[in-house]
């Protein structure tokens, strides 16, 4: 392989394509992908779409796929600390040589497909192109795919997946996905393909009525999760929680689930439904038996994950106010009525207000930190949300926030929870490895 440097300069080159920004449409995924061969069409692929909780979904079916023998990969996004962490296969991140021989054998097409169609390949379409070419190399049978942006004009919805999975959808990203819940619904149904089935997680139900009706009209079998899959809790600490599951077609008993919330347990419905559903369509024939190997196996960094038990540090990507209603039941739930320390940083992009509204009485101070991106919230901004909420705020940075509210946290018999932004996930682990 080149020296470590020569690909921190190829990744470097990778990452100024986020300058292009979103450009919706498939046509230069397409363009880029017959030039390579069309590796997309060597697996079959699932493809989950949502606004909440895709990423559980994908490392739960994921985990289970693999729990049943499948050469599985899975791709997703945004990376927290390495950009290898988007493109696995049977859990293991893409090696640095892997990514460098991916970078030799695009780059040359991505700058022919540019000089063609007139215009740069964005980040992301250069990405998904890498990851279905490394996925055709290492002889994947099944590939996990999320979609980064809608469903309709994402870079990945040039597969025709054996089944498409959508989560539960809320407003986000309005200017590209339009103004309403029905309209956003409707982008991410670009994924659902004619005759090919449909898992649909519980949802609101003008989501739900978007779903049920580009379902029939394409004439695909729609499962809806929350009534084809029960999930009971039976117990829940800081390790994760034990559940009862059963369906319509297996009663597979209690399962140890990794993933901490009450919202997990609907992601948990889908990713069954979706198993079952595969069964039906493909004939995988997966039993009980790996659906809870596999269950028990996930993992899913920087979701509800617990950095440490005494005083209780809680870490969580949620960046939207459905992800932070979510969360505040979770920590109302595991930790009942003790107050939280909440450091918290936020991207320029994302609705502040609504985020902050379910954290209300939980909260009993705020430590508002900038983010490592362009895109980040000044704090000052992110301050003055806190303090409209009738919380007490320190500005600080995020190494000094986290020790701060972990001194708060042992004082008052509290919690530290870290949320807003993936970006600030990322940040946190990062400095938890260096301490390591």
């Amino acid at each position: 392989m080149k020296a470590k440097d020569e690909l921190q300069k190829a990744l470097a080159r990778l990452y100024k394509r986020q300058n292009f920004g979103i450009k919706m449409g498939l046509d230069i995924e397409q363009a880029l992908l017959e030039k390579l061969g069309n590796p997309e069409q060597a697996f079959a692929a699932i493809h989950v779409a949502g606004t909440n909780g895709k990423g559980s979904v994908c490392a739960i079916l994921d985990s289970i796929l693999r729990a049943a023998g499948l050469k599985v990969g899975l791709y997703t996004s945004p990376h927290l600390v390495r950009f290898n962490e988007r493109i696995t296969v049977n859990g293991i991140e893409v090696t640095d040589a892997e990514l460098w021989t991916l970078f030799e054998k695009v780059e040359p097409i991505v700058a022919e497909v540019a000089q063609i169609a007139g215009r740069e390949p964005t980040f992301f379409e250069c990405t998904t192109a890498m990851a279905f070419e490394h996925f055709r190399q290492k002889g994947i049978q099944m590939a996990v795919l999320e979609t980064g942006l809608g469903g309709r004009l994402d870079a990945t919805n040039v597969v025709t997946p054996v089944l498409s999975v959508i989560t539960p959808i809320s407003l986000e990203h309005t200017k590209y996905l339009g103004p309403d819940i029905e309209s956003i619904a409707g982008e991410k149904c670009g994924i659902i393909k004619p005759g090919r089935p449909v898992v649909a997680a519980g949802m609101v139900e003008e989501a739900l009525g978007v779903i049920r009706n580009v379902a029939r009209e394409r004439g695909c079998a729609l499962v809806e999760a929350a009534g084809a899959v029960n999930v009971r809790l039976i117990s829940a600490d800081l390790k994760g929680q034990k559940v009862h599951v059963e369906s319509g077609n297996a009663s597979y008993g209690a399962l140890n689930l990794p993933l901490l919330g009450t919202h997990q347990l609907g992601n948990l419905a889908t990713a069954v439904a979706a198993i079952e559903a595969l069964n039906d369509a493909a004939g995988l024939g997966i039993a009980e038996a790996p659906v809870k190997k596999g269950v028990a196996a996930t993992k899913w960094p920087g979701r509800f994950q617990v950095l440490q038990e005494d005083p209780p540090m809680i870490l969580d990507g949620a960046h939207n106010p459905g992800g932070a209603v979510a969360l505040t039941d979770t920590l109302k739930q595991v930790f009942k009525n003790k107050p939280v320390a909440l450091v918290f940083g936020m991207c320029d992009d994302k609705d502040i207000g609504n985020y902050l509204k379910p954290f209300g009485r939980v909260v009993k101070r705020m430590w508002a930190v900038p983010l490592k991106t362009e895109r980040s919230l000044p704090v000052e901004r992110v301050s003055a949300a806190g303090k409209a909420m009738g919380w007490p705020v320190v500005e600080s940075t995020v190494r000094e926030a986290m020790t701060e509210s972990l001194v708060w946290a042992k004082q008052n018999g509290g919690v530290v929870c870290m949320a807003g932004s993936l970006f600030l996930v990322g940040e946190v682990l990062e400095l938890e490895v260096r301490k390591s």
